[in-house]
């Protein structure tokens, strides 16, 4: 008797094994509290400014090291997981951050140099991103990878921890507060991770030296394609995640307080849609969701070049862009994971996660430098719309090909 096709278009929708989503919220904890780690520095900025009487520059130079560090520090690590497995990289990672943690809350707050050689370090809390998602894709198949690695995703929440907590602990007591419960969290995760943490079975490690792998993931088009798709849409998240305070706290005129709830606004609904982008990946495919994705980034950011009112449309402009950059983020991956292959995962998701990190701080830096030239942010925003329409074509056109290439379509009966 033969049994019920599954409906043209749709790819069937196998059971996973409980284990698999424990290993996910696992991973998912440890991408947290490294990154609320990571994170740290970035709160306390203004307040080391004037202890130490910091320049501008040196001030947004303490917060950017920890940052490019590690999402540099992504690549390395991402070929290293795909060597030994997340079992053994996750607990590692962890472990190593707990270092410069310390370090900082004790001794490495009294000077630039100091905070900076701490900053360079902690900067490996950064790259936990690159051993989890080969760690999570493993664990389940590819039909339901999307939605894997975008609850994985959600675990960048972990910045927004740091940005609630840190400096309400200095006021209560005292500055190695924060950094001393942080380093007992990491701890704690590094021992757990140690205990529980399993590779998927049958996970096949690599045997070809390092270098050889990075050269040979280089040599991958799914590399550069879903880096310049990550760089536009994790990017454009990152960015507004740092400036977005500075944007509406000179543009509109508001206070810092009321600033910093609205951009927690935008990182909370960022950080919700990402999975929601992973999983309509895997009802629909990644070239649609990023499609529609960037096509609301272009929208948006044309309307909030006019600078409209904050009720409703300026609002309504950055919200929805801010579930438009997090979907598109989870999207990424969910094609990242249809298109790598399987022993390179964690090299392409090492080399996509650091163009991602490292596109954030570009367009802060142009935003302030337009700013400065017609005070206006317009132009700034209009650059945004072209860029993301710029993806936009790349997305329908080269992403849409690579997929249909690799992946057959179904064949209606």
């Amino acid at each position: 008797m033969l049994q019920p096709s599954s409906p043209p278009g749709r790819r069937p929708n196998p059971q996973v094994p409980g284990r698999a989503w424990l290993m996910l919220a696992l991973a998912t904890v440890g991408f947290a509290v490294n990154f609320w780690a990571w994170a740290l520095l970035s709160p306390l900025g203004p307040r080391f400014k004037d202890a130490l009487e910091l320049s501008s520059f040196e001030q947004s130079l303490l917060v950017a090291v920890p940052v490019v560090v590690g999402s540099l520090g992504r690549i390395p690590v991402g070929a290293l997981t795909d060597r030994y497995g997340g079992r053994v990289m996750f607990p590692l990672v962890t472990a190593a951050t707990v270092v410069p943690v310390l370090y900082l809350g004790l001794a490495g707050h009294s000077s630039l140099v100091a905070l900076l050689v701490g900053g360079f370090f902690l900067g490996i809390g950064g790259t936990a991103f690159a051993v989890g998602v080969p760690f999570v894709s493993a664990w389940f198949p590819p039909e339901r990878r999307g939605l894997a690695i975008g609850v994985f995703g959600m675990g960048m929440g972990g910045t927004a921890v740091s940005a609630l907590t840190t400096v309400k602990l200095v006021d209560a007591y005292g500055t190695a507060t924060p950094f001393l419960v942080t380093a007992g969290v990491l701890v704690g995760y590094a021992i757990v991770a140690a205990a529980l943490l399993r590779d998927a079975p049958g996970r096949a490690a690599p045997t070809e030296p390092l270098l050889n792998r990075l050269a040979g993931t280089l040599r991958l088009r799914i590399t550069w394609q879903a880096s310049a798709l990550y760089a536009v849409a994790f990017g454009g998240y990152v960015a507004f995640s740092v400036y977005l305070p500075t944007y509406l706290k000179t543009g509109y005129g508001l206070t810092q307080a009321d600033a910093a709830n609205r951009m927690a606004g935008f990182v909370l609904l960022a950080v919700a849609m990402r999975p929601v982008g992973g999983w309509l990946s895997d009802r629909v495919g990644p070239v649609r969701v990023l499609a529609g994705s960037l096509a609301v980034v272009v929208v948006g950011a044309l309307a909030q070049s006019f600078t409209p009112s904050l009720a409703p449309v300026g609002t309504l402009a950055c919200l929805a862009m801010a579930g438009a950059l997090g979907a598109g983020s989870g999207a990424t991956f969910a094609f990242v994971a249809l298109l790598a292959p399987p022993e390179r995962t964690g090299s392409v998701t090492g080399v996509v996660g650091a163009a991602g990190g490292l596109g954030g701080f570009v367009p802060p830096l142009v935003m302030g430098s337009l700013y400065g030239a017609f005070g206006s942010y317009a132009l700034g925003l209009v650059l945004l719309a072209v860029v993301a329409a710029a993806a936009l074509v790349f997305t329908v056109t080269g992403v849409r090909r690579a997929v249909t290439h690799r992946v057959p379509a179904v064949v209606p009966h």
